[in-house]
């Protein structure tokens, strides 16, 4: 190998981006991820282990099982829990991330770890402890040749061909404004709610119940008829079901989602009854059978997004809607960065895929930014971009030429120690 290049141009490097809702993984220069895997993981308890452990091993400690990714942990399974090993956006269950890595390397990447520099993004206010816990389990454990961490945004900036810009991440649990400045994110105006795609998940489960609609998950249906438009469901339960609530909430969970994808749309104004009432309805059709046209709720569901006043629990305005985020961040930043941050507003993440989402975030921002301003707000046409923009921007980054030097080797962190990423990884 060169001195100093480590990976050069001979071995492709591979790029982690871990999402509150999915992990995905491949290799630098492609367009798209190889996979993507929920970070939701199945964990039982591993009878036939604890057998082998009573045999002759410590038996304080029950040996669990793993159900990593789609086809194993979404079908019924006996006393199987789902559970992430994230929480607000940081791991925080390292076993359980190891196994999840296992899996990935084995079954999408079927490559040694030890082969391949490892660009892994990282969420935008990810603390010191675990950034050097993250490093030393990659060069410790995975052994990997050189290793990089890179926030979120500065990623999806990147993505989006831009350096300077402001980035709106709406993914499962929240919704953040981040600035980045040349490539660096500006940290302490980073700006964060609550409202996000579980909220409007949330928000379709109350509508479900006021309308009095049963929501089947897949896994309980043995058959069905169709029925007629707004006719009771005719469908029979799968006998024999043992699962666990959280499975069970999970799987309702992914039912309201495809709702959500489907049939829920942003106005493009403030709600008005009498506005939504006048759009077209669209049909749905549920797992058991059931179906039915929606009108005006398709708007209603996710009007708190970008006006909380509107969420009836939330007993006044604590959280901010979209909007309000992005003019709260920009705000805080120096008079200087504001135009730049206002030309660039990039939306990305699952949630802003909703409908109408960007053109009620450009209304909304419009109204409120300074005349001086010029605001732009972009969003990239295909979900896929929107959905994965921190992946694609760090497969761009880590196969650029100019960045090969960047990488922190496995020679400096065997000298430096895990506190090397923080010198080497803004």
């Amino acid at each position: 190998m060169s001195g100093g290049v480590y990976g050069g141009d001979e071995v492709g490097a591979v790029v982690f981006d871990i999402g509150s809702y999915s992990f995905r993984a491949g290799f630098a220069g492609e367009d798209t991820p190889k996979a993507e895997i929920p970070t939701h993981v199945g964990v039982l308890d591993d009878i036939e282990a604890s057998m082998d452990v009573e045999n002759g091993g410590d038996s304080n400690v029950t040996p669990k099982r793993y159900l990593i990714d789609t086809v194993n942990m979404k079908h019924p399974v006996k006393d199987m829990e789902l559970t992430t090993f994230l929480k607000d956006g940081m791991i925080e269950n390292w076993d359980i991330f190891e196994k999840v890595m296992d899996y990935v390397y084995s079954k999408n990447i079927k490559s040694e770890s030890n082969l391949h520099p490892v660009l892994m993004s990282e969420a935008a206010w990810v603390t010191k402890a675990k950034r050097e816990q993250l490093t030393e389990i990659m060069f410790e454990k995975y052994n990997v040749p050189a290793f990089f961490l890179c926030k979120n945004p500065v990623l999806s900036a990147f993505a989006n061909g831009r350096s300077t810009a402001l980035i709106v991440d709406s993914g499962a649990t929240q919704t953040s404004a981040v600035p980045v400045y040349d490539g660096y994110v500006i940290s302490q105006y980073i700006v964060k709610s609550p409202l996000a795609g579980d909220f409007v998940t949330a928000e379709c489960k109350k509508l479900m119940e006021e309308l009095d609609i049963e929501i089947v998950p897949p896994y309980m249906i043995a058959s069905k008829e169709i029925v007629a438009d707004a006719q009771p469901a005719k469908w029979k339960k799968k006998e024999n079901l043992n699962v666990t609530k959280s499975f069970h909430n999970y799987m309702v969970k992914d039912v309201l989602q495809d709702f959500a994808a489907t049939i829920v749309q942003v106005s493009d104004s403030p709600y008005e009854q009498s506005q939504a009432d006048s759009m077209p309805t669209v049909h749905y059709d549920f797992p058991h059978g059931y179906n039915q046209d929606f009108g005006s709720e398709r708007f209603k569901v996710c009007e708190g997004l970008f006006d909380p006043s509107f969420i009836k629990e939330s007993g006044g305005n604590s959280m901010l809607g979209v909007g309000h985020v992005v003019t709260s961040s920009v705000g805080m930043c120096d008079i200087d960065i504001r135009p730049s941050l206002y030309s660039s507003v990039i939306c990305v993440g699952g949630n802003t895929l909703l409908q109408g989402f960007t053109d009620r975030l450009n209304r909304d921002l419009s109204t409120k930014t300074p005349p001086s301003m010029r605001l732009k707000v972009i969003a990239a046409s295909s979900s896929s971009e929107r959905r994965f923009s921190s992946w694609i921007g760090g497969s761009i980054l880590a196969s650029l030429g100019a960045f090969q030097q960047m990488w922190v080797s496995k020679q400096e962190y065997e000298e430096g120690g895990k506190q090397i990423v923080e010198r080497k990884c803004p």
